[in-house]
């Protein structure tokens, strides 16, 4: 890595292994071991609404500036995690956290991280740190109505 912000966004070096092994194909795995980063962070995002918000909102424009700044090559470089991480937390922002929840909200995510539904894929096509984030953040989003919808008709 060549600097912090490589760590950072690498999810602390853990997207550096598959992509090493698989030699930077698009897809490595590295995502699905991003996503798994973010878990053991949900739990110190404060619990009161408005804080996860303000939280996760925060979360995404510091995702964004680390892409920014990460010197990985090409657009979405898989060594790149960071947006998993938000969208992750955007996949759990203001549900409960149970484990069967964080599961539910971990594979919905993935699905629709790697599937991009709905008109996500045209965010992933925009070329700069910005669109590395937001197909994730909407993937996240995707997920967290779905689940937010099972609860109210449960």
């Amino acid at each position: 890595m060549k600097n912090f912000f490589d760590f950072l966004a690498s999810g602390f070096g853990v997207s550096l292994l598959p992509t090493a092994i698989l030699k930077n194909r698009k897809n490595t795995g590295a995502g699905f071991l991003g996503t798994l980063v973010a878990v053991p962070f949900v739990f110190i995002i404060p619990a009161p609404p408005a804080a996860q918000i303000v939280t996760t909102a925060a979360f995404i424009f510091f995702a964004v500036w680390v892409t920014s700044k990460a010197t990985f090559e090409g657009d979405d470089n898989p060594k790149i995690v960071i947006d998993e991480t938000a969208g992750y937390f955007c996949a759990v922002c203001l549900l409960p956290r149970t484990w069967s929840v964080m599961l539910a909200a971990f594979i919905m995510f993935r699905i629709f991280d790697t599937l991009k539904p709905f008109g996500i894929k045209k965010l992933d096509n925009i070329k700069n740190a910005w669109g590395v984030v937001l197909d994730d953040v909407a993937g996240g989003i995707l997920a967290n109505i779905l689940i937010q919808i099972y609860f109210l008709i449960k």
